[in-house]
């Protein structure tokens, strides 16, 4: 079978500062039509953090389209041609203060693939060196370090629920990088 879908056509309907919004029509490989409402996201990164005492720390801030804040491992959005690696540095830097010896690709994850283009991309760091916490000017967060046993159970009690925050986790903890 083929997995495709054809674009027809492409209306662009939206124009903002960090996504925009287009409605495309789609020919299926049997020939019918559909729509599809879409966003289109520069993509963003996550990185999870080892402190030398075997720490994670992870920020809580407001989320507007959830109506509630939640815990989760320093993220950001890409500048434009930014390497991904360069926005965990700087985002693991504003967020937590801490600047990073080692910084080691995790991959990367499609948020929300069934209406958006965002990838994420994600990285453990360690060989922390802690510095001064500089957060964007609308940016409000808490900071606190947690165990990897409290992440862990944080995650399966739900009280992280944050897909990139997990997803990294997971990852992690399959390769062993909390033990090293």
């Amino acid at each position: 079978m083929i997995f495709e879908e054809k674009t027809v056509e492409s209306k662009k309907l939206f124009e903002g500062r960090i996504i925009d919004l287009r409605v495309e029509t789609v020919e299926f490989p049997d020939g019918k039509t559909a729509y599809r409402e879409l966003v289109d996201h520069p993509g963003g990164v996550g990185i999870l953090a080892l402190t030398k005492d075997g720490k994670i720390p992870l920020v809580r801030q407001f989320r507007k389209p959830i109506e509630k804040a939640i815990w989760e491992i320093p993220a950001g959005k890409l500048d434009k041609n930014e390497e991904p690696k360069m926005c965990g540095i700087r985002e693991l830097k504003e967020e937590t203060g801490y600047i990073a010896k080692e910084i080691v690709s995790l991959g990367f994850l499609y948020p929300s693939p069934g209406f958006a283009n965002e990838v994420t991309h994600i990285f453990f760091a360690k060989g922390l060196e802690k510095g001064e916490v500089s957060p964007d000017e609308d940016e409000y967060l808490d900071i606190e370090e947690f165990s990897v046993d409290d992440v862990r159970k944080m995650i399966l009690n739900n009280e992280i629920n944050d897909a990139k925050s997990v997803i990294a986790f997971l990852k992690c903890d399959a390769m062993n990088l909390f033990e090293r």
